[in-house]
């Protein structure tokens, strides 16, 4: 059964930084469920239907390319529909581009957090074991001659409780935001690779031989 005193009782031990460690590790948790829900909804890594139109009209079957780019739940889907309706696709590389650079955004909003608590929460678990370090030594200046071990001992240990607790937010903190942005890498270059296969199609420039032979 869940212990709350326990809980207050550490709380008390590691002092103002463990609590706001906890703080930030509770936000921290928050931030990364709403990433997945996010990603989730975006169709994020799900991308079917639309390599199936993207197939479709690198081979200049457009009927094929538009009826399944209609089943598509990427968010890159409305990407490929402006590409696909431009007169000239050709004529706005930069546009599509641009496109998908701020759909991207919207899905890395939250990232750079992630990246801050990643980087400052072992920082500023050290910065509790320094304070708590310092608290130590001046209560042993206090005893004199009085010197008692196990109160420098246990100062010891509630100082290094701050940096376990930095280090326990940090770690998955970090696993978290690498699988983030390992997912936003993959996207780009699927997002590079369909707004190339739209603008210079194999099956046009097959046609186009084919035509200039004849």
């Amino acid at each position: 059964m869940f212990d709350l005193s326990r809980l207050t009782g550490a709380l008390e031990l590691g002092g103002p930084v463990v609590m706001v460690l906890l703080a930030v590790s509770v936000v921290t948790l928050a931030v990364v469920f709403y990433k997945l829900w996010q990603f989730r909804a975006a169709g994020v890594g799900r991308h079917a239907a639309l390599a199936e139109a993207l197939g479709a009209w690198d081979r200049n079957d457009q009927p094929r390319a538009m009826v399944a780019l209609a089943r598509s739940r990427s968010y890159l889907a409305g990407v490929m529909q402006m590409a696909i309706a431009a007169p000239d696709a050709r004529d706005l590389p930069d546009r599509l581009r641009a496109e998908a650079e701020a759909r991207f955004l919207r899905l890395e909003r939250g990232l750079r957090f992630l990246d801050t608590v990643a980087q400052l929460a072992p920082l500023l678990g050290l910065f509790g074991t320094v304070l708590g370090m310092i608290a130590a030594f001046q209560a042993l200046q206090q005893a004199g001659d009085a010197v008692d071990p196990s109160l420098l001992a246990g100062g010891i240990w509630v100082a290094l409780l701050t940096t376990a607790v930095g280090l326990g937010v940090a770690m998955p903190t970090a696993m978290a935001l690498s699988w983030f942005e390992g997912r936003m890498e993959a996207e780009r270059v699927f997002a590079d690779r369909a707004i190339t296969t739209i603008l210079s199609p194999t099956g046009a420039a097959l046609q186009s031989e084919v035509g200039h032979a004849a």
